[in-house]
């Protein structure tokens, strides 16, 4: 069985609120008490407010709906009893006062120690109500601590199973209580605050609804066929990419860091800026500077330096082998003239601080650095479309040669067009890192390194899945297994191919189409002058 280890105990010092609906319900009370504060008497005529009265009253009126509310929740809760009516009191007691100095303070609204009094009761009530609601907002995670608790130990029952009468049973009631914790989660991920957590919560629901098929089927050809290694692998690959996810909604609900993992790793680097976007658009910041602070010695370097770091990444894209021989010159010319401008430009500075030169011609130098530079990124985005257009190009084709060699009981070919598969999948991966490497959009970054991150670690599974129906190539639980590995990773393919899109324009598709197309046609006229059928 599963050990759980799960909590929610309050800690006073900690008052952050994590959900709209505490900010919600929050809101209208702090209005309220700002108002009071900020009420300012006539200067005409001093005496009692009847506006700060009305306040006081409603004030008074809403502290007593929020001890009402919680009685209830106490009442239907009793895990939280005991820290629902230690608040409730403490909000009565802070409400009480507040209370009788604020009528106090509106029976004399220009008395300045009256005010300050009524202040410092003011801030004790809302620090006492919000640990009230915060209180409250830890019954909703206790009910889904309950929920992590019944399926870790569904979890651990389907892997302990025995037999496949075990199997199935267990498998019944995952379903039932996976189901429940997804619909808590989904409620809870909308509430929260915190943007991240809501995008990891949603990463980590979206593990759990794709991994539910691939569970069972994993665990039935690893009962099936326990000798083969390739499905105890597969049923521990899922298991493990469940139970993380599950570790994933914990952390966010008691307020840890999300501990790293094999299968999901969520942090910020995911939607960070492409690395040379990033570097170019830093060059281009770094050469708009004021001549006069312009010094040879400090400054020459570190651009050129740059330079160089750009221009290296450049030649990677326009080294590999998925770079037309025409767009490797383009980006070797561009690379070349983007050098040429910051000699320029470097030789202008040193001009103008000699006094040989002025702002107008240094302008221009740096209107002249940054065409270049755009003209470089140009290139270099024309070079990413041509991978993606190569190599997102009927992307299930090595996938479905693996399935064929497997039901044929080729165990040779299967290994042959394995690794043809992975080299597929790697290119897919690697093409997808380029892409993020020239894209600014940092939603759609973070949504192709997520697909690329889980194809990267589903690829050798599905080889695994292969390796067992090649091996039992007439198991109807093997072909089921390699089914749904194959759904699954076409999915995700799909999902990658769907965000690539996305971080590439329009535009520069449409050009680098119109150039494949143009080349495509004169091979057929030359294939056809030459009267070369191949």
């Amino acid at each position: 069985m599963s050990t759980h280890v799960y909590g929610t105990k309050y800690n006073p010092m900690d008052a952050q609120i994590k959900t709209w609906s505490v900010q919600r319900t929050l809101d209208p009370l702090v209005a309220q008490v700002t108002s009071l504060i900020s009420d300012q008497p006539s200067n005409k005529r001093k005496g009692r407010s009847k506006r700060a009265h009305l306040l006081v009253a409603n004030i008074i009126q809403a502290t007593e709906n929020f001890i009402n509310k919680a009685s209830e929740i106490a009442h239907e809760n009793p895990d939280m009893r005991n820290d629902l009516l230690q608040s409730m009191e403490e909000v009565k007691r802070t409400g009480d006062e507040m209370a009788v100095l604020s009528k106090e303070f509106a029976d004399d609204p220009c008395s300045k120690p009256k005010r300050q009094q009524m202040i410092v009761a003011a801030r004790a009530l809302l620090t006492s109500v919000t640990h009230l609601l915060i209180i409250a907002d830890l019954v909703d995670v206790q009910l889904i601590f309950k929920s992590i608790r019944l399926v870790e130990d569904d979890l651990q029952h389907i892997h302990d199973a025995s037999n496949q009468e075990e199997l199935i049973h267990f498998y019944k009631q995952y379903g039932k209580d996976i189901v429940d914790l997804s619909q808590h989660a989904q409620r809870r991920q909308h509430d929260l605050v915190d943007r991240l957590e809501q995008e990891n919560l949603a990463a980590a629901r979206g593990t759990i609804k794709r991994t539910t098929i691939m569970l069972l089927t994993a665990s039935k050809a690893y009962l099936r066929h326990p000798e083969l290694p390739y499905a105890r692998e597969n049923r521990d690959f899922v298991y493990n990419q469940v139970r993380d996810a599950i570790g994933v909604i914990a952390a966010i609900m008691q307020g840890r860091p999300i501990p790293p993992t094999q299968t999901l790793k969520l942090d910020s680097s995911l939607s960070s800026v492409g690395d040379l976007t990033r570097a170019l658009n830093e060059f281009d910041r770094i050469v708009m500077m004021k001549p006069q602070k312009f010094n040879e010695q400090i400054i020459r370097p570190q651009l050129e330096e740059r330079l160089e770091s750009i221009i290296s990444g450049a030649a990677l894209l326009a080294d590999s082998l998925s770079t037309r021989e025409d767009r490797r010159d383009r980006i070797v010319q561009e690379c070349n003239a983007v050098r040429q401008a910051l000699q320029d430009l470097l030789d202008e500075y040193i001009q103008y601080s000699r006094k040989k030169s002025s702002d107008e011609n240094v302008n221009t130098k740096i209107q002249a650095m940054q065409t270049k530079t755009r003209d470089l990124r140009k290139q270099l985005r024309k070079a990413v479309v041509d991978h993606v257009s190569d190599t997102f190009l009927a992307t299930n084709v090595p996938l479905l040669a693996l399935i064929d060699a497997a039901r044929r009981g080729n165990t040779q070919l299967v290994e042959e067009t394995s690794q043809i598969f992975m080299e597929h999948a790697s290119k897919l991966i690697e093409v997808a890192n380029v892409a993020c490497s020239m894209s600014d959009q940092v939603e759609g970054i973070k949504l192709v390194r997520l697909a690329a991150m889980q194809i990267q670690h589903l690829s050798p599974q599905v080889v695994n899945a292969a390796r067992i129906l090649v091996a039992r190539s007439t198991s109807k639980v093997a072909l089921e297994n390699m089914d749904v590995f194959r759904d699954t990773w076409e999915k995700y393919v799909r999902l990658l191919t769907e965000a690539v899109d996305e971080i590439t324009t329009i535009e520069d598709f449409l050009a680098v189409s119109e150039n494949h197309i143009l080349e495509d046609i004169n091979l057929c006229i030359q294939a056809m002058v030459e009267r070369n059928p191949d």
